[in-house]
C-alpha cells in the first residue's frame, strides 16, 4: 500500500488533541466540584471485613446495617457493602468515620445474632492525618517517576523526545484519574499501583516509535514541513504491527484479571485497562504529533537563519 494513501496521523492531530482535552477537562471539573471517590486508603474511615461462615444475602446485610443506624448503635454512614469469599460468606463494609472498638463489636454481634454463627472480623482504620500523608506520597511517586523518565529519555534521545514523552505519559495518568473521577470509581492504593504501571508501560510504547523516528532521521533530508510529516507517519506505520500485538496481549491479560479476579482486584484491573488503552492511543496520536510540533519549530528557525 502506498504510504501516501495511509492514514495521516500528524495532519489529523487536532482531532485527537480535542478528544483528550474534552476528557481531561471533564475529569478536572468533576474533581473540583465533587472530588475523587477516595477509598479507605486515602480517606479517613474504617473498613470492616466480616467472615460469617454462612452464605450472605445482600438485602439482609443492608437490613442489619440499617437497623444499627436507626437504633443509633452506628452513627457513621457506610458505603454499599461488598459480599465476597468462596461461598459468599464474607462482607466488606466501609464507614466514613473512624469507629471505636465498642461500635465495631456491636456490628460484629449484630451479624453473629442475625446469622446464628461465630463471626470473625478484620479491621482497617485510617485517620485523617495518615490519609493526607498517603495522598501526598502518591502525588510525589507520580511526579518523581515522571521526572526520572524525562531524564532518561533526554539522555538517550533528545529534549524534544523527552518533552513529548513526559506530556504524553502525564496525559495517560490523568486520563485514568479523569475516568475514575467521572464514573465515581473508588480510588485506593491498588489504583495508584495501576497509574504507576501505566506510566511505565506508556513510556516503553513511546520509546519504540521514537527509536524508529530517530533511525529514520539519520537518512532523511528534511527540506519541507511535508518531509517531516511523512517521516513521522512512516515511523508510526512501521511500528504499528508491533504496537497492536503488544497492546492486545496486555489488554487480554488485564481483561482476564477484571473478569475473573476477586472484587479487591477488579478496580486495579479496570484502571490498568484504561491506562493501557490510553498509553497505546497517546503513543500514536499524541506523543508523535507533539514531537513533530517541537521539531517543526526547530526546522523553521533553521530555515530562517539560513535565509538570513
Amino acid at each position: 500500500m502506498d504510504s501516501k494513501k495511509k492514514y495521516d496521523f500528524v495532519k489529523n492531530r487536532n482531532i485527537y488533541f480535542i478528544i483528550s482535552a474534552v476528557i481531561l477537562i471533564a475529569g478536572l471539573i468533576v474533581i473540583l466540584t465533587s472530588s475523587m471517590n477516595f477509598g479507605v486508603d486515602f480517606k479517613a474511615g474504617t473498613n470492616i471485613d466480616l467472615v460469617v461462615g454462612k452464605q450472605l444475602d445482600g438485602a439482609k446485610v443492608e437490613e442489619i446495617l440499617h437497623g444499627l443506624n436507626t437504633s443509633g448503635d452506628v452513627k457513621s454512614k457506610y458505603a454499599d457493602p461488598t459480599i465476597g469469599g468462596n461461598n459468599s460468606d464474607r462482607v466488606s463494609i466501609r464507614f466514613d468515620d473512624v469507629l471505636d472498638d465498642a461500635t465495631v463489636n456491636k456490628i460484629q454481634t449484630a451479624f453473629a445474632t442475625a446469622y446464628s454463627a461465630e463471626v470473625s472480623k478484620e479491621i482497617n482504620t485510617v485517620d485523617p492525618q495518615l490519609a493526607k500523608e498517603l495522598l501526598m506520597k502518591a502525588v510525589y511517586a507520580v511526579a518523581i517517576s515522571s521526572v526520572l523518565i524525562c531524564l532518561y529519555v533526554s539522555i538517550r534521545f533528545e529534549w524534544r523526545f523527552a518533552l513529548a514523552a513526559i506530556i504524553a505519559i502525564l496525559h495517560d495518568a490523568f486520563i485514568v484519574i479523569a475516568m475514575f473521577a467521572i464514573f465515581r470509581f473508588e480510588v485506593n492504593l491498588p489504583f495508584l499501583a495501576a497509574v504507576l504501571t501505566t506510566i511505565g508501560y506508556s513510556i516503553n510504547d513511546k520509546i519504540v516509535i521514537f527509536d524508529r523516528i530517530r533511525e529514520n532521521l539519520r537518512f532523511a533530508k528534511l527540506k519541507t514541513d511535508a518531509d517531516l510529516i511523512a517521516l513521522v507517519n512512516d515511523s508510526i506505520w512501521q511500528t504499528m504491527a508491533r504496537n497492536i500485538n503488544t497492546v492486545l496481549v496486555v489488554l487480554i491479560a488485564a481483561g482476564c484479571l477484571y473478569l475473573f479476579g476477586s472484587e479487591s482486584i477488579k478496580l486495579f484491573a479496570l484502571a490498568k485497562l484504561i491506562g493501557l488503552t490510553s498509553g497505546a492511543y497517546s503513543s500514536v496520536f499524541i506523543a508523535c504529533s507533539l514531537w513533530y510540533l517541537f521539531k517543526r519549530n526547530s526546522l523553521m528557525r533553521s530555515k530562517k537563519k539560513a535565509a538570513a
